[in-house]
């Protein structure tokens, strides 16, 4: 039996808790030893909570990485907060898993890409959605040439939430698309690929008279690729309360495939109209898959399905986006390092 991963948490918000919850579930091969947030209390509150009380808590990273042996690091943190924890943890040997986005620039983002690929450590960025057993039906169909080339991809993500102070300021959270669509925008490269152009409208509407909400809470985007295939993202935060929704349509020139998330989708195969319609329906736990496979990533020396390359990819077509609706402009999209 491997020995276990000596893991801490930096950054223990609300989200966080999925991760710890995760990494008890897979007990055998992480052991919990430290963790880390800004607010001791809430530190202290999770080694209270899953290991009853016997981790170390810190409040400032740098203490954590000098005082506790760790073979990985979860970080949570929100994006405006990332700073070096990337950079130390490639620097001692320690692998990473870490929430998107992975950063606000996408100059920080490559300096993590290269601190990491240079140290060799095994990397994985939260999007999830790549874990969704329908999602990887379709990977599979495009990848083996069965469904033909995809020509159109549709994806919407909608809430409504006036979410954490932070969120709500652009140079904090990076607006809607940068801290939550991104989700779509890294679906959208995962069965398209890279795209060539970008062109974004983003405008506040909804809340206009709350104080400090300085990102869009509408906007829709359109992404070039370079066979000419188009993407579109829509969003909003005025949608309905206490639901959130993301659902995408995807056509390629064998299939039409409309998902309500990324575990359940119906697969019309339009070049052979008489074929019944495939149906996958599962209650797969995407957040575990997507820490099964950094974990067998760390124990194999094989790639993750999400590195921080692709974060820092998927960072970058979101903040073209961004930078479209600022100008008002398409913006050409070079090509990713």
């Amino acid at each position: 039996m491997s020995q276990r991963l000596r893991t801490a948490i930096l950054g223990c918000g609300g989200f966080a808790h999925r991760h710890a919850h995760t990494l008890q579930l897979l007990k055998d091969d992480f052991e919990m030893v430290a963790f880390c947030n800004r607010t001791i209390e809430k530190a202290t509150a999770f080694s209270e909570k899953y290991t009853n009380g016997r981790a170390p808590v810190f409040s400032d990273h740098h203490k954590m990485f000098e005082q506790i042996p760790l073979d990985v690091v979860v970080i949570s943190l929100p994006p405006y907060a990332h700073s070096d924890q990337v950079e130390i943890a490639a620097s001692l040997g320690v692998h990473v898993f870490i929430e998107k986005p992975i950063a606000l620039t996408s100059e920080q983002a490559w300096r993590m890409v290269n601190a990491a690929e240079n140290a060799g450590i095994i990397t994985q960025v939260g999007f999830m959605f790549r874990f969704g057993e329908a999602i990887e039906h379709l990977k599979g169909l495009i990848d083996s040439g069965e469904a033909g080339p995809v020509g159109l991809m549709s994806a919407r993500y909608f809430c409504n939430s006036l979410h954490s102070p932070w969120w709500r300021k652009r140079d904090l959270s990076g607006g809607q698309l940068v801290e939550q669509a991104i989700h779509m925008v890294d679906l959208m490269r995962f069965l398209m690929g890279d795209a060539s152009t970008a062109y974004s409208r983003q405008q506040n509407i909804f809340h206009q008279d709350v104080d400090d909400y300085t990102v869009e809470d509408v906007s829709a985007t359109i992404f070039g690729f370079p066979r000419g295939s188009v993407g579109v993202i829509y969003a909003t935060n005025g949608a309905i309360p206490n639901r959130w929704i993301n659902d995408y349509r995807v056509v390629s020139r064998n299939l039409t495939v409309e998902f309500t998330d990324a575990n359940h989708a119906t697969f019309h195969h339009t070049a052979e109209p008489d074929r019944k319609a495939e149906v996958i329906a599962s209650d797969r736990d995407f957040y575990l898959s997507e820490m099964q496979d950094f974990l067998a990533a760390i124990r194999t020396g094989q790639k993750t399905r999400t590195p921080l390359r692709e974060g820092a990819k998927s960072l970058g077509l979101a903040l073209a986006a961004t930078r479209s609706a600022q100008t008002g402009s398409e913006v050409r999209i070079s090509e990713p390092k």
